[in-house]
């Protein structure tokens, strides 16, 4: 051994660099007593030395989760999207099935102000996304963890987001109807939920995407619907009188159709959906002769949701007449939410 010389080893631990030296005078240590050197210098170092953040995903990779199902980064701009049309605010909680490397709660918290946690099987991807909230600064309303969204309790949730396969979206359907409030935004990319219609879409250009439909990006949106099939009874203004109207509703996914009547004469049921918890309905009234259009829209309510108010307007022109109307539930049916739902 040359004399001022030192051994120096390199160990790379996660592509950080510790540096190992052994003074000259070790050359005359008995190997073990080398190595004890070597293996205590080593450890002091990488306890001390700062680990280097977790490498984001891909851009335009699949990626095979740990259970073998693909992940795909949702690009930026579809998540700014996302947000927008489930209008996800400061007092919103959001949760994000399948959360990947968490961009969704992540800009959502940061930017929005929300607050909400992501759910993803795989262990690499929940711990880059920690980390990558730790490095935003919204620990305390983003947090990521390793579970099965079919394990994950959603009843916190004001919005739902998920970039998931179309088979794994109709498997989570029945969780949906069962476990989310009425008014909960559903939002999802790409991919829809069968024969549940969404209550708004959009095409998006997206060049930088590249898996899927390479270059397009499809949201849907979904406003979870209170259930509102039976008959109701209630009184509503009907060419300058108040007259008795009764309801027969029959109720899928948000749709409503059925019978009407008015005054005890029947009415034409134009139009009926549920948005959230508010009841939209069309009715057109023969009034003087000649059909009315009459746009009711009530607020079902009440400890067991057998109670409805709002207003009702009259006519199509630029100064229709408002009036308010109440409405009671007198009869309860089973709204059909789709195979294997549990209603409350």
């Amino acid at each position: 051994m040359r004399k001022g010389r030192g051994l120096i080893r390199r160990i790379a631990e996660r592509g950080a660099v510790a540096v190992v030296t052994v003074a000259a005078s070790s050359a005359l240590l008995l190997p073990a007593q080398v190595n004890a050197q070597l293996s205590t210098q080593l450890s002091t170092q990488l306890s001390t030395q700062p680990k280097a953040p977790p490498k984001a995903p891909p851009e335009d990779e699949v990626i095979i989760r740990s259970d073998s199902s693909p992940y795909v980064p949702t690009p930026q701009r579809v998540v700014d999207e996302m947000l927008r049309m489930g209008r996800v605010g400061p007092k919103d909680f959001v949760i994000d099935l399948g959360s990947g490397d968490g961009r969704i709660v992540i800009t959502a918290a940061q930017k929005l102000g929300a607050r909400g946690f992501g759910v993803d099987l795989d262990a690499e991807l929940v711990r880059y996304s920690n980390a990558a909230a730790r490095q935003a600064g919204v620990t305390e309303r983003a947090q990521f963890f390793q579970r099965d969204i079919f394990k994950t309790d959603l009843a916190q949730a004001d919005v739902i987001t998920m970039y998931l396969l179309p088979e794994v979206n109709l498997m989570a359907r029945p969780k949906l109807f069962s476990e989310l409030r009425p008014g909960t935004r559903v939002v999802t990319h790409d991919y829809h939920f069968g024969d549940w219609l969404p209550d708004d879409r959009i095409m998006l250009e997206v060049p930088e995407k590249k898996v899927g439909t390479p270059g397009i990006a499809y949201i849907y949106v979904w406003i979870i619907p209170a259930q509102a099939a039976g008959r109701w009874q209630g009184r509503m203004p009907v060419g300058g009188q108040m007259l008795p109207v009764e309801l027969d509703l029959e109720q899928r996914f948000q749709l409503l159709t059925g019978t009407a009547s008015v005054g005890g004469r029947s009415a034409t049921l134009a139009f009926a959906e549920m948005v959230g918890n508010e009841m939209r309905l069309v009715l057109n009234v023969e009034v003087g002769g000649k059909p009315m259009r009459h746009e009711l829209r009530a607020t079902v309510a009440g400890a067991t949701g057998d109670e409805a108010a709002g207003t009702v307007t009259l006519g199509a022109d630029k100064t229709p007449q408002r009036d308010a109307v109440t409405m009671t539930r007198t009869a309860r049916r089973a709204a059909n939410f789709g195979e294997g739902v549990r209603l409350k």
